[in-house]
């Protein structure tokens, strides 16, 4: 169970760094919009941070959670269209 928690908590650091790397401020800068994805992105920067402190501190569960609200707040912006993301793959459910 150790080894599927590693590989899982893993994937998803990969995911959630992958996906702050390919989504990209949708709406025009200086709009409220805009404001609003820049604070997402945020948020998911800093969740991949904090999972990184998690998995630095031997707590691969609240790493992995990390990792996951992070993906979420990308993720959920990019369907309400904050962010262009790509279309195909696996960094998004759009």
């Amino acid at each position: 169970m150790a080894a599927e928690l590693e590989e899982k908590t893993d994937r998803y650091e990969t995911l959630l760094a992958e996906a702050l790397e390919e989504a990209t401020v949708a709406p025009p800068a200086g709009t409220p919009m805009a404001e609003a994805a820049t604070e997402c992105r945020e948020m998911a920067a800093s969740y991949l941070e904090d999972g990184r402190h998690f998995r630095s501190a031997d707590d691969p569960v609240n790493a992995l959670a990390a990792f996951s609200y992070g993906h979420a707040w990308l993720d959920a912006g990019a369907r309400i269209g904050l962010f262009d993301v790509p279309t195909e793959g696996h960094l998004f459910t759009v």
